[in-house]
């Protein structure tokens, strides 16, 4: 049944994904979003794939080390035209805005975009990662000038436009039950292999981050558990960090280059295997982590970085026989830096990795889903919405005396649910309070509680009780 309803509801939309068709990218490293993308422009209406026409394409147009490109370049002086992540980069000092694209090996230091093709691209005008269509073209040494490569168009990738009333519209034919699996499904996992709603639930929350301005979370969970596919495959938004160095130049601002950093371009940043990243100026990144997690911004030497990027933490954690954690104090399991209390009362909520599968077979989705790259548009857009929080703000009834830190947090996570689970819903008056109670009220609360728990546990000047918040009557 939800099959067909997915079928119908999202006609232009949607991919039916068999692991038969996914072996055609077999030897890639190309994201779901590009993957879907292929399967769906490939694929007639019984979903049969033309397998032949997506090796084509990645012949012709997706870079690697086995494509003809950089000869194509060099040598006959063709201009290429390719699907592509680019990374742009300035350069102040010698007046230049660069580029590099990693798949094809072209270095920063060998790649420059024209002033004219600027012009005409404002997206190209800001450092960072960008997927688009690019064309390309070689420009030989001349003199002293070392030949580089021209980037002479571009075109951003983006396939769907979206439209909130047709979401909207959408959400109306399905139960809650049915949105979560299809949510589920859109994540690319098989909801019918999950034990429990709770479990689906725990899951979804993961997508939190995806649709909520400046909400932060951590996750502990035990290997396995698909942390890294998540934030690393379904969006081109989000920005995964796993392991290596990180340091406040990188995360927030670059004094010797003048550039901003990370965090001002993603709408999330995840720091992924958190144990085994590097933290090269603890102290200074941590001052800026407390004051950007707090407000939004921070100051660096006089520069203020401001962004609305979510921060989400992932580590693992040791178990006991039982699956559960070892030690009741969770944060152990952090890197000294996170080792605080002040800065770890400015996350809003956890997720207990723990009650989560591990990732087998029977966990891949099978069927129809909605493509990739439509849901992580939807997950993008849905950040700029502001009638969510509206609706929330309204609907909650906020203890005089309450902490403010739980009172935003409980706000931002209501938020988050409202938007994944009820995205058809306006105002206060639309919602069904038992509805919002228990998927976005009750899960909220929990997940400031178990903050708040383990603060308590570090630090007696926390307490674990958590404020009162009620649904309005």
């Amino acid at each position: 049944m939800l099959d067909n309803k997915i079928k119908e509801t999202f006609p232009n939309e949607s991919v039916i994904k068999h692991s038969d068709n996914y072996s055609v990218f077999a030897g890639t490293n190309l994201p779901s979003f590009i993957k879907d993308f292929l399967i769906k422009r490939y694929s007639n209406a019984d979903g049969l794939l033309d397998k032949n026409g997506v090796l084509r394409f990645i012949a012709e147009h997706i870079p690697s080390k086995h494509n003809d490109f950089r000869s194509r370049l060099r040598t006959n002086h063709e201009e290429v035209t390719i699907l592509a992540r680019i990374i742009i980069e300035t350069d102040l000092k010698n007046d230049k805005t660069l580029f590099s694209i990693p798949d094809l090996e072209i270095k920063s230091s060998e790649g420059r975009i024209p002033d004219h093709v600027l012009r005409r691209h404002h997206e190209l005008k800001r450092d960072g990662e960008l997927w688009g269509v690019v064309t390309l073209g070689y420009e030989p040494p001349n003199g002293k000038e070392r030949g580089y490569v021209q980037l002479l168009d571009y075109k951003p990738f983006k396939p769907y436009k979206i439209s909130f009333e047709y979401l909207k519209k959408a959400r109306t034919k399905y139960s809650t039950l049915e949105w979560i699996d299809l949510l589920i499904r859109a994540m690319e996992y098989n909801p019918d292999a999950f034990e429990s709603l709770s479990q689906k639930l725990m899951f979804l929350s993961r997508l939190l981050v995806f649709v909520e301005p400046r909400l932060n979370m951590i996750e502990l969970a035990p290997k396995g558990t698909g942390k890294s596919y998540v934030f690393g495959q379904l969006s081109k938004y989000g920005w995964l960090i796993s392991g290596g160095v990180v340091s406040r130049a990188k995360l927030f601002y670059d004094m010797q280059k003048k550039s901003m950093g990370i965090i001002r371009l993603y709408d999330f940043i995840s720091m992924d295997e958190i144990q085994t990243i590097h933290f090269s100026d603890p102290d200074e990144l941590k001052a800026a982590l407390k004051t950007y997690l707090e407000q939004g911004y921070t100051n660096i030497m006089g520069v203020r970085v401001e962004s609305m990027a979510s921060v989400m933490l992932m580590g693992n954690i040791p178990l006991n026989k039982r699956n559960l954690p070892i030690s009741e104090k969770y944060f152990s399991e952090l890197p000294d830096i996170f080792k605080e209390s002040a800065l770890l009362d400015r996350f809003h909520g956890f997720i207990e990795g723990w009650y989560l599968p591990r990732i087998n077979e029977d966990l891949k989705v099978k069927g129809y889903t909605l493509n990739v790259e439509y849901f992580s548009e939807i997950l993008h857009e849905l950040r700029t919405s502001p009638e969510y929080a509206v609706t929330v703000n309204d609907l909650l009834d906020i203890p005089a005396k309450a902490d403010t830190r739980d009172t935003t947090a409980v706000k931002r996570l209501a938020t988050a649910y409202l938007k994944l689970l009820f995205p058809n819903v306006t105002n206060a008056s639309e919602v069904n309070k038992q509805d919002f109670k228990d998927f976005c009220l009750n899960p909220a609360m929990e997940k400031r509680r178990i903050i708040r728990e383990q603060i308590s546990l570090i630090d007696d000047e926390f307490t674990p009780n958590m404020p009162e918040i009620k649904i309005k009557n």
